[in-house]
């Protein structure tokens, strides 16, 4: 790790769709990369923990393909180009989003692992330093785009740790094909959780388990309407501080082909959560025991900023207050992908939003340093 102290007026942290977008808003915006020119007035980078472009997009399973994800947006300024609905999602995506870096000539660097952000000192308006495997940077403003995929919720029950067969989650999912002949739980309510339901059930016998009765939609998602009750719902618990919960937990699951393939095959029996874990199997809630080779917790993901915890941005609720896309105690801070804009479309808005707010920021502090020089003559 480098000890030197690099700077940069905005340093972003991801390079997934949120990260990406608000890239190009600040290049759009008129700053230029930290990297090749460190002493222009606006810089920007941004740091990416993965080996390659394409965000959490190049780690999903095999079998995801793009005709079955849930709406990949177009990239503000290169729309997609055609594809195959039979392709990977995580060959299509990554390759997009490779094409997106080298045509706006994004400055980023990867892979660096960001480890902590930091105030530099008391000074409200201060820099911030970012500690990474690769390095710090000082920068005036962060813009966290870490999304997910990294910090995926592990429950544990008891007897876990006795279990003999495999556990895995859904970030450690390849192929159904790993499963063939075995006696599977799977273990969730969400989307991912019927995906790999529906398709490790083709090859295997699979007992659904949820904390929840699971509730399907009956009159379909429609973004003009459900969706925008959604982001309202999402915005005032960010907006009051409170964690959000999962997609489903606000939306509920909508009849998808591949959750009415499951229900025909017999796969959406659902069952309430197990008692124990046993070294074979699992006691049931009604003390029955159940034989299981494999347990898949497909049991999502939360946001992932614990790089983040020095700020002390999280309030008594466990949540992160926010004013738009900044964190209410500490404005040099914005969030997206997080909350609200977690979805594609939203990460977009999200990028753009936080690039204009750190414009408006910058231009707020010109005034008062020149009326300081001004007393200072």
């Amino acid at each position: 790790m480098s000890d030197e102290l690099r700077r940069a007026t905005v340093v972003v942290i991801g390079a997934g769709q949120a990260g990406l977008s608000a890239a190009y808003h600040l290049r759009h915006r008129g700053f230029v990369s930290a990297v090749e020119q460190p002493d222009a007035e606006r810089t920007f980078v941004v740091l990416d923990a993965n080996p390659a472009p394409g965000g959490a997009w190049q780690h999903r399973w095999e079998s995801l393909r793009m005709a079955t994800v849930n709406g990949i947006f177009d990239l503000p300024g290169l729309a997609q180009p055609a594809v195959d609905t039979s392709e990977a999602s995580r060959a299509a995506v990554p390759r997009y989003f490779a094409g997106y870096e080298r045509a706006f000539a994004l400055p980023i660097l990867r892979p660096v692992r960001v480890v902590a952000v930091r105030r530099a000192d008391e000074d409200p308006d201060g820099d911030l330093v970012v500690t990474s495997d690769r390095g710090s940077w000082a920068a005036g403003t962060v813009i966290n785009a870490t999304g997910t995929w990294t910090n995926p919720v592990l429950p544990h029950y008891p007897g876990q740790e006795t279990f003999v067969g495999r556990q895995l989650h859904t970030r450690d999912y390849v192929r159904a094909a790993d499963f063939a002949g075995q006696r599977v739980a799977v273990v969730g309510g969400g989307i991912s959780a019927l995906q790999l339901l529906e398709e490790i059930s083709r090859v295997a016998t699979t007992r659904w388990y949820t904390r929840r009765e699971p509730v399907f939609r009956e009159d379909g998602f429609l973004p003009e309407t459900a969706g925008r009750e959604t982001i309202a719902k999402v915005m005032a618990d960010v907006a009051a501080g409170r964690p959000t919960g999962s997609v489903v937990s606000y939306t509920g699951l909508a009849w998808t082909p591949y959750a009415l393939a499951a229900k025909e095959r017999g796969a959406l029996e659902r069952r309430p959560m197990f008692r124990t874990i046993e070294p074979m199997g699992v006691r049931e809630a009604d003390g029955s025991f159940t034989p299981v080779d494999t347990i898949l917790w497909a049991t999502g993901f939360k946001a992932d900023l614990a790089h983040l915890d020095p700020l002390h941005l999280r309030n008594e609720l466990g949540g992160v207050a926010m004013n738009g896309t900044q964190a209410a105690t500490e404005p040099r801070v914005h969030l997206i992908g997080f909350g609200p804009s977690q979805s594609t479309v939203g990460a977009n808005r999200a990028g753009r939003e936080a690039a204009a707010a750190v414009v408006r920021r910058l231009r707020m502090a010109v005034p008062s340093t020149a009326n300081a020089a001004r007393s200072n003559a």
